[in-house]
């Protein structure tokens, strides 16, 4: 019925349609009344003399019903005669030039008069079946003009309950209440919503006072549903984000309050714009943590989603045995079916990993953080040191901001990277610094610094050497210098632990990576590491793609380091941004691979993490019993708000009535 044409020529005669279709399409051409635009009317010559006339729009007024005005034949119809027309036996047939053909003599306005005709002519019976159709009493029209008002109000109905259930996913609301009867003075927030939303809008109002008690849309049943309609969607955005491309895989586990083992997924992975994302995709109850448990609830998770594992190029975990083990773990298993789904322990994990077994080889160290534990403990088990403590907070940073010792000004958060490359420079580094003749220098003034503000220098080599060895202040004295000494000692520890930490093939990576770097104007260019990364993802570059790619990479550099626009970059993701931009990732598309295959691989694990702070706000101990997809479904919505701020109400209704046959689909 929406696809029969408004255009006047392009009609087709009644008697070509149905004979159960003619009154319904009747009574849709004339719902939508006559075609009459309001458009700057053409002249037309006529006669020897060449007399312009053109169509008058007052004859609209003249004409309401009936008269219409064809835009590109620029000619008038009638379109009460050409639904009639058919009907009405009549030699003349309304003048065929009004139906067929077309009426342009504009010269000649009485032949509208002479179609219009007398009381009983063509055009005014035609006119009266027009008006008898819209007032017809029948039942099959009684019925439809009820399935119509009924398919409003439940749209509405719809609506309204979408935008309801939009709100609560938005904040981590529970959408049920202890006692949703009439009576109860706190329904629910769903219910308490939706009546707030009746009492606000008339519409809704009235499309809830009409409706049935088996259609109101209100039950628990409509909410779970409308949750999953608005978590598939957000899901389906982010798959066809993937589509076909490489993605990283982000796991971990957490218990919920209601004592279940929960594992958290994330996808990291490049988009169209050249922006690293990480979305969540869903939270999966497992009954084991196993490696082979996780596994085959990951390749489940997988096959629902349509995505490969042969997709995965970066794997992210924690350092648990059952996630990292090189022979039985997670990482493990995958990488026993993708070679190239390269597993990185999370850095933020690792680092403190790190210090934990610095502070168990330096005593000092460790009983820093005691120190600090108990600081903590002390502070926070009173109110009023709380306030004391933020008062003197405050007041120190007035003073330094009042002094220029802090910067007040916005985006001081900058990226960090801790790679293991980094250490191993840092320790050189300082080994120069150290046979230098400056160190002496630099060694007073720390002293001197230390002596100022009264900070006691420990005997730290004394304490790393014989943590129990009675601790001494020490004196500025060069006799002293080398106790710092055990700095170094801290370093070789750092370098210790890292290299634990990192097998053979990661470090590798991280090196080859560092190539892509596009700080200090692309100082860090290596083709060779780039060629011998390349070859780590043999299924991304195949020997016919690694000839062309070590061609690719000498005009790549050569046409960056020409282009001011790359001189000012420091991250790889700006730089990838920037090819982008500027369609560099057209003209050298392996290169560009390379870039995203790099953006891919995972540092940290930090999502999933604020996943599990977002399952405590959904599913708290008042909210226990909440069902594992309905979980899922709640925290996909909560986490990815954005995604679910951009779908519109007529995709959720659209997905809703598809899920399952509903009272009032079949109207839609």
């Amino acid at each position: 019925m929406n696809k029969i044409p408004w255009d006047p020529s392009k009609r087709k005669r009644m008697a070509d349609y149905h004979p159960n279709q003619r009154d319904e399409i009747r009574r849709k051409y004339l719902i939508w009344r006559p075609n009459q635009p309001d458009i700057d009317f053409p002249y037309r010559e006529f006669g020897k003399k060449k007399n312009r006339r053109r169509f008058n729009a007052d004859w609209y007024d003249d004409y309401a019903y009936c008269l219409e005005y064809n835009e590109k034949e620029h000619k008038a119809y009638c379109l009460c005669c050409y639904l009639f027309r058919d009907n009405i036996k009549d030699s003349h047939h309304g003048h065929d030039a009004f139906i067929v053909e077309g009426f342009n003599s504009w010269n000649k306005p009485k032949r509208s008069v002479t179609h219009v005709g007398n009381r009983n002519s063509f055009h005014n019976r035609a006119l009266k079946d027009c008006e008898d159709l819209l007032k017809d009493q029948s039942i099959s029209a009684a019925m439809h003009r009820k399935s119509e008002i009924e398919k409003n109000e439940h749209l509405i109905r719809l609506n309204a309950a979408i935008d309801v259930c939009r709100y609560l996913l938005h904040q981590g609301q529970p959408f049920r209440g202890h006692n949703e009867s009439k009576d109860s003075k706190n329904k629910g927030n769903y219910r308490e919503l939706m009546d707030y939303t009746i009492k606000q809008n008339d519409v809704v109002a009235k499309a809830f006072k009409n409706a049935p008690e088996n259609n109101q849309l209100l039950s628990p049943t409509i909410q779970r549903d409308i949750t999953e309609c608005f978590a598939k969607e957000i899901l389906s955005y982010v798959m066809e984000e993937i589509g076909n491309g490489a993605f990283s895989l982000l796991v971990d586990e957490c218990r919920d309050v209601s004592n279940k083992e929960q594992m958290a997924v994330v996808l990291r992975y490049v988009d169209i714009c050249a922006l690293v994302q990480e979305k969540f995709v869903g939270v999966v109850h497992v009954e084991e943590t196993t490696a082979s448990y996780l596994k085959s609830c990951i390749d489940l998770l997988f096959s629902q989603l349509g995505l490969n594992i042969k997709q995965v190029r970066g794997q992210g975990y924690d350092g648990a045995s059952n996630m990292s083990g090189e022979f039985n773990g997670l990482q493990a298993k995958i990488m026993s079916e993708n070679n190239s789904a390269y597993y990185i322990h999370c850095f933020a994990h690792k680092l403190n990993l790190v210090v934990v077994a610095i502070t168990k080889k330096i005593f000092d160290v460790g009983d820093f953080f005691d120190m600090v534990s108990v600081l903590l403990n002390v502070v926070g088990a009173s109110c009023k040191r709380k306030d004391q403590l933020r008062e003197h907070h405050q007041e120190e940073v007035r003073k330094a901001i009042v002094c220029g010792e802090i910067s007040t000004r916005t985006g001081l958060n900058q990226e960090l990277s801790f790679q293991r490359p980094d250490v191993e420079s840092t320790k050189r580094e300082l080994e120069k610094l150290r046979t230098n003749e400056r160190w002496d220098s630099l060694m007073r003034k720390v002293y001197c610094f230390c002596e100022k503000h009264d900070i006691p220098v420990l005997d730290m080599e004394d304490a790393y050497v014989n943590p129990k060895k009675p601790r001494q202040k020490t004196s500025i004295n060069n006799e002293h210098y080398y106790r710092v000494d055990c700095f170094f000692a801290v370093l070789d520890l750092l370098g210790e632990e890292f290299n634990d930490r990192f097998n053979e093939v990661n470090s590798e990576l991280l090196l080859c990576m560092s190539a892509l770097s596009p700080s200090d104007l692309f100082c860090r260019f290596d083709k060779a590491k780039l060629l011998k990364l390349a070859k780590h993802y043999p299924d991304d570059f195949n020997h016919k793609d690694m000839v062309t790619l070590e061609h690719e990479l000498g005009l790549y550099i050569d046409n960056i380091l020409h282009d001011t626009r790359f001189s000012i970059l420091e991250k790889i993701g700006d730089l990838a941004k920037l090819m982008v931009d500027t369609r560099k990732h057209l003209s050298y598309p392996l290169v560009y691979r390379l870039v995203k295959l790099a953006l891919t691989l995972p540092v940290a694990t930090a999502t999933v993490e604020r996943c599990f702070s977002a399952m405590k706000i959904v599913k708290n101990a008042l909210r226990n019993k909440i069902g594992d997809d309905y979980l899922s479904h709640s925290l996909i919505c909560f986490v990815e708000k954005g995604l679910l701020d951009e779908i519109t109400n007529e995709v959720i209704v659209d997905r809703f009535h598809k899920m399952k046959d509903r009272r009032g689909k079949n109207e839609m």
